[in-house]
């Protein structure tokens, strides 16, 4: 047995002062329980800072694990996680055979059982509900080979919309607000400007904490030569914190007006690059207007933070010669998620420090691979960082899997998580594919959560490698491999990828994510436009390699790599291509960044509302490789305290432990070091409420329960925190998840949840009252119909779902709608003629648009036979009040009977948008391009009816008549 050192307590480990890019000194930890025959490559899977790993194995199992001193990433050094979490493999819980729920309760289940099962519910609610009623629940944890296979299965294979990850958890809002400033995801900056900036800039991220081995990076600068100044920006006291130079404290929820306040105080005082922003950036203008309402007396208002310490950490970012800026959750997971993380780029981008050594951004990751859920297209977005809205790209990767190109989900923005488990709540989606994740503990409102995953009329597929509190709810359990039990590659937050290579076999029959997405998709029998498999590949590098092809010219280009090349080294960083063919740490150099129409993975939002940006107006913009200062005003938060619930709750993360503790939890050092929930308080309000340390506390929001010990800790008075990565199946007897509390909303962007602002009350309690909300020993009880379940039981509920009406799709409903609105609005035409006989263009163009709309009406008879229609009758109601014949024909009269014109042709408009996405999910192109015709005459209808109404109005409401 061997041990470097002891992480558990020491975490960071010794300091090795450093100054210059790639000069951070050697230091291999190391921790072995026997001494291994063999070493196999690898990289940590425990945050997301991507430390590269040996493997120790000895007799077929993991003995131990050391740094990889040749990796960029890490030089030798690992944390506590890294060094201890591998113990989790040998659990003696692991899943090794397929589990089948039958009669309520779970048996073991052949691989053949369970797939068969699997296919056959599948293509049941494909035929029967259409794939718009198959959702996917994916990781941050699997491999981008797995990744870039499930994404071919669902967008090529299914052909649903409804893919999304954990990742929408912990890394949504990086995502978005790199996509809405620079056109495309991934990250500006990389580690090394760690090793030569001169100020660093992190906002919401408690580094020590979450980044260990990344925090001991920024440690030995600050200890050796030229160290960088240091600004955090954190409600809480953490160790960041205390080592800062400068400690920004803000309210909760404000962090948009203390961004604003750093950015007025910039330009006010002409600590910015006026060249860099006239070539390089969109916008500025604007921005300069918004923060000019955030001067410092207003910003201490806001958040209370100290006007003068504001003007300090100013004056500290606006003088440094260089500036590496860093994010993570205590942005991502607030108000204002991507609104506030767009500033923290503005930040880097009024003052030009981007592109170069020691200036870059970092909006980090929470996932090891969240990166490659991303970039493969399995969070929803199209692969290579392709834009959905973009029919050049969806083409190009129609042509590149070989497919029909209205197969690919693209006629709406991807459905995020929140929304997928909102349709299953609602009856829409009929299956849930969950992957190496844990809903049931991870996903905000949990007692709503749970309801869903408890529907009878939702099958739920977990595939994990332990019995977790999502399982433990699932009608079909597939046991899976595990990191270091197969080959892949993933890639960390400054785009190194890394290669992991198969150290082990997993335990019984437990297989690799990779091999069951290959048996599926060759059991569902998908084929491309040639007949030939639609997933052609069988290895892991044989996917490495077509996904190579994927990344072809896109930002995220792959091309250069190859398992041979990430063999023995260091990682290496994309873009990795003939121009960079060692990978390029930085991106941006040359300060032109993907924002021109034909590159851009996004056209972007409204920071404040989430309104998409259209194809049209972003062109209109001609970002032509500028990079877009985006501002936003601070809203109010979306649930505030109030008397009934006066304290304001936020939520996070522990060094000890990732995620929900599938893994951590199982690893005895980790599980020792940080055993149990607990809540934060400050101490005005313990004071005031007679809490000491250790006291057992009682928080309750709108949603649910939480009891959990106090800490006594330097924090707002008002606020409270709570760790979030405990759940139940160890038993704790009690109500102890931190999101029982937190709120089923999002932001508007990113759609990442709001983790971080829950409104709560606190009581004092002698001991734990509540039951645990979710038995472990139970059996998933489908709401109370199943437990303790017989025939009778099973009856019971046959009976129940026999007396719903029937589903049907409601595409007829819509159909009936644009039918009388065609009608209704060709009638109003002739009338406005009629009333208006002397008025020569109101009589001819009537003329033109009521022909337009019956022939319109007649044409859509083919897909009533083919839909049916059901006669809706909101148009007819607007009929009764609009367009009536007048006795005169007055300039008054001629702009009401416009106005009611416009009216109507909106009612018709919103129909064809609405019944063109659902023509485009039915892949139905001749009722496509019947929308599309009838959208073109809408909007014709339209421009005129605006432009005559521009017209009339002065006259009919400024001269009296």
């Amino acid at each position: 047995m061997g041990i470097s050192r002891d992480s558990i307590s020491d975490i960071w480990g010794p300091r090795t002062p450093y100054h210059g890019e790639a000069q951070w000194p050697v230091r291999v930890d190391e921790r072995t329980l026997a001494e291994p025959e063999r070493w196999v490559q690898s990289a940590c899977v425990l945050c997301s800072n991507g430390c590269g790993l040996d493997i120790g194995v000895k007799d077929g199992r993991i003995v131990g694990v050391r740094g990889r001193a040749v990796d960029a990433s890490s030089r030798g050094r690992l944390g506590p996680k890294g060094l201890h979490g591998w113990e989790a493999n040998h659990s003696p819980d692991r899943l090794t055979r397929p589990l089948i729920r039958e009669a309520g309760r779970m048996r073991e289940a052949s691989w053949d059982e369970a797939m068969e099962l699997l296919v056959r519910r599948s293509k049941e609610t494909r035929d029967r509900y259409t794939s718009g009623a198959i959702g996917f629940y994916t990781s941050g944890q699997l491999m981008l080979e797995e990744y870039y296979t499930l994404a071919l299965i669902g967008k090529a294979g299914l052909g649903t919309s409804h893919m999304d990850g954990n990742t929408r958890l912990c890394t949504a809002t990086a995502a978005a607000a790199m996509k809405e400033t620079f056109g495309a995801d991934g990250q500006p900056g990389c580690y090394y400007d760690i090793d030569v900036t001169d100020c660093i800039l992190m906002v919401g991220h408690n580094m020590a904490a979450t980044d260990t081995v990344l925090w001991s990076r920024v440690l030995d600068r600050r200890r050796g030569p030229n160290p960088p100044k240091l600004v955090a920006v954190d409600p809480r006291r953490t160790m960041v914190a205390a080592e800062a130079d400068i400690w920004l404290a803000p309210r909760v929820g404000t962090n948009v007006a203390l961004l604003n306040g750093l950015l007025h105080l910039l330009i006010a005082g002409g600590q910015l690059d006026r060249e860099f922003l006239a070539r390089h950036t969109l916008g500025f203008e604007q921005l300069e207007a918004t923060v000019a309402d955030y001067p410092p007396e207003r910003v201490e208002t806001i958040t209370g933070v100290p006007a003068a310490r504001l003007r300090q950490a100013a004056q500290l970012i606006g003088t440094a010669p260089t500036l590496l800026s860093t994010c993570l959750q205590g942005v991502y997971q607030s108000h204002q998620a991507t609104a506030a993380a767009c500033q923290v780029n503005n930040i880097n981008l009024v003052r030009g420090l981007i592109g170069r050594p020691g200036c870059g951004i970092l909006q980090m990751n929470g996932q090891p691979t969240s990166q490659n859920t991303r970039e493969c297209g399995a969070d929803g977005d199209l692969p290579g960082f392709r834009n959905w809205d973009n029919p050049a790209h969806v083409a190009e990767l129609a042509q590149l899997w070989n497919i029909d190109l209205h197969t690919i989900p693209h006629w709406a923005p991807p459905t995020h998580a929140m929304e997928i488990f909102h349709h299953a709540e609602s009856g829409s989606l009929r299956m849930l594919w969950i992957q190496a994740t844990n809903p049931a503990v991870s996903l905000p409102a949990l007692g709503r959560i749970r309801s869903i995953l408890e529907r009878p009329d939702l099958f739920v597929v977990v595939q994990d490698a332990f019995m977790t509190e999502t399982a433990r709810l699932a009608d079909l359990v597939l046991p899976t491999a595990v990191w270091g039990e197969k080959t892949g590659t993933f890639t960390n937050v400054d785009r190194t990828v890394h290669l992991s290579l198969k150290a082990v076999e997993p335990p019984g029959e437990a297989r690799a994510d990779f091999d069951i997405f290959l048996d599926y998709a060759r059991r569902m029998e998908f084929r491309d436009k040639d007949g030939e498999p639609l997933v052609r590949w069988r290895t892991p590098e044989e996917c490495f390699e077509a996904w190579k092809e994927c990344t072809r010219g896109r930002p995220c280009d792959y091309t250069g790599l190859s398992y041979a090349k990430l063999t023995g080294g260091s990682g290496i960083p994309w873009p990795c291509n003939e121009r960079h063919p060692e990978g390029s740490p930085r991106l941006y150099t040359d300060h032109i960044f993907p924002t021109d129409p034909d590159v851009c993975e996004e056209h972007g939002h409204d920071l404040q509302t989430g309104g998409v940006v259209t194809a049209t107006e972003y062109r209109a913009l001609n970002p032509a490789g500028r990079a877009f200062l985006k501002p936003a005003h601070h809203m109010p938060l979306p649930e505030a305290p109030d008397e009934d619930y006066p304290f304001l709750l936020t939520t996070g993360r522990l060094t000890h432990h990732f995620h929900t503790r599938t893994k951590t939890g199982r690893a005895e050092a980790l599980r020792a070091a940080a055993p149990d929930a607990y809540v934060e308080i400050a101490s005005e309000d313990a004071a005031r409420l007679d809490v000491q340390d250790g006291d057992m506390l009682r928080l309750t929001s709108r949603r649910g329960v939480l009891e959990a010990p106090a800490r006594i800790v330097d924090i707002h008075a008002g606020h409270l925190f709570v760790p979030f990565h405990y759940g139940y199946w160890d038993e704790p007897g009690r109500a102890r998840a931190a999101n029982e509390l937190t709120i089923f909303a999002w932001d508007p962007v990113s759609k990442q949840p709001y983790f971080k602002l829950a409104a709560v009350r606190l009581e004092k309690r002698a001991a734990p009252g509540t039951a645990q909300p979710e038995d472990m020993a139970a059996t998933r009880d489908r709401q109370g119909v199943l437990q303790a379940v017989g025939t009778a039981a099973q009856s019971a509920l046959k009976a129940v779902e026999s007396a719903v009406a029937p589903p049907r799709a409601h595409v007829s409903d819509y159909l009936g709608l644009l039918l009388a609105s065609e009608e209704m609005l060709a009638d109003a035409f002739d009338q406005v003629k009629a009333n208006h006989p002397k008025v020569p263009d109101v009589e001819r163009e009537c003329t033109v648009f009521a022909g337009w709309s019956r022939q319109a009406a007649q044409d859509l008879q083919a897909f009533q036979d083919r839909y049916g229609t059901q006669q809706e009758g909101e148009p007819r109601r607007l009929q009764r009040v609009l367009v009536h014949a007048h006795a005169t024909s007055t300039g008054f009269n001629l702009l009401r009977d416009l106005h009611d014109l416009y009216l109507l042709a909106n009612e018709g408009f919103i129909s064809i948008t609405v019944l063109h996405q659902a023509a485009m999910a039915l892949r139905d192109d001749s009722f496509e391009r019947q929308l599309e015709a009838m959208r073109d005459q809408n909007g014709r209808q339209r421009r005129w009816l605006e432009t005559r109404l521009q017209q009339a109005a002065p006259q009919a409401l400024v001269v009296p008549s």
